[in-house]
């Protein structure tokens, strides 16, 4: 079962990253005039803090089986040290910086944006590859997604999105007949009354084939960084696009927003289900080597 789960999360990791890899690329002027399906971004696609931190949490999970907080929160830390120039906002430098420098992440974590702790969308959009390592356990899921979550984003808001993320992940794997129009009213009934599941409620409401710009202007595409306007809008992108890796996030790049995390996001829960075959191979050697190695738990 270990092993199952291993393949999976890094199943959904490879989704992933390549999602916030060919994302980030729209952050370049030329970039976002002359791609299009056919005329790739030139590789290699450098991948930013989204993939950083989903390794980091993979790389505990491997090692602990569980989210050991402590763990993570290391990695997390020296991670950050190893590579700080991979897109990290000033929050989260801070944060990391007071972790490595042996600061107590509890502690830092809540203290955040004046005691509220963080609601950025940092929890959610590395948390795919847990949905997808307790996928056969969704109370264990809405446990270690919320574990998770809470080292760097204290916010119960930020924990309620971890904790769709993680759960679409999971039924994005576990899929096979029912429609997809079931992946939001399924993950809404696991989540308490929140913002997100607010914005999830009215995402819910919009037929799949709805055109993806109508749906961003009412629940949001990441523009404010919050779990609050990004969650919502990636499941209902999922959902829609859950057999087409590719055409999701060529949408994703034309919706426009915090492109690199709603691609990151979307593509760790699109992944799980059209499986490894469904991630084309010209998109994975463009995206840059991903850095297991650098450091280790």
């Amino acid at each position: 079962m270990s092993k199952d789960r291993s393949l999976r999360a890094c199943l959904s990791l490879e989704g992933l990253s390549i999602g916030d890899a060919f994302g980030q690329q729209f952050f370049m002027p030329n970039v976002a005039s002359s791609a299009r399906p056919g005329n790739l971004p030139p590789g290699p696609w450098g991948y930013t803090d989204d993939t950083e931190m989903a390794i980091a949490l993979t790389q505990t999970l491997r090692d602990c089986a569980v989210v050991d907080q402590d763990v993570l929160a290391r990695l997390f830390a020296e991670r950050y040290e190893a590579e700080p120039y991979r897109g990290y906002g000033a929050g989260a430098r801070r944060l990391l910086e007071g972790i490595a420098s042996g600061g107590a992440w509890r502690e830092l974590s809540r203290e955040m944006f004046g005691g509220s702790g963080s609601y950025g969308n940092g929890a959610a959009m590395r948390v795919a590859p847990l949905g997808a390592w307790f996928a056969d356990d969704v109370e264990r899921t809405i446990e270690q997604a919320a574990l998770a979550a809470e080292v760097t984003h204290a916010h119960r808001e930020a924990e309620v999105g971890a904790i769709a993320v993680a759960l679409a992940a999971g039924w994005a794997w576990r899929r096979e007949n029912e429609p997809a129009e079931e992946l939001i009213p399924w993950v809404i009934s696991h989540l308490e009354a929140s913002e997100v599941r607010r914005r999830l409620e009215i995402a819910a409401d919009y037929p799949l084939d709805m055109w993806p710009f109508n749906v961003a202007s009412q629940v949001g595409c990441g523009l404010e960084i919050s779990s609050q306007d990004t969650v919502p809008y990636c499941l209902w992108m999922a959902a829609a696009f859950l057999d087409d890796y590719e055409e999701a996030m060529w949408t994703a790049a034309r919706v426009g927003g915090d492109v690199d995390t709603t691609c990151a996001i979307i593509g760790g829960i699109v992944s799980l289900h059209v499986g490894p075959d469904g991630i084309p191979a010209q998109w994975k050697h463009a995206r840059e080597p991903l850095g297991w190695s650098s450091v280790r738990a």
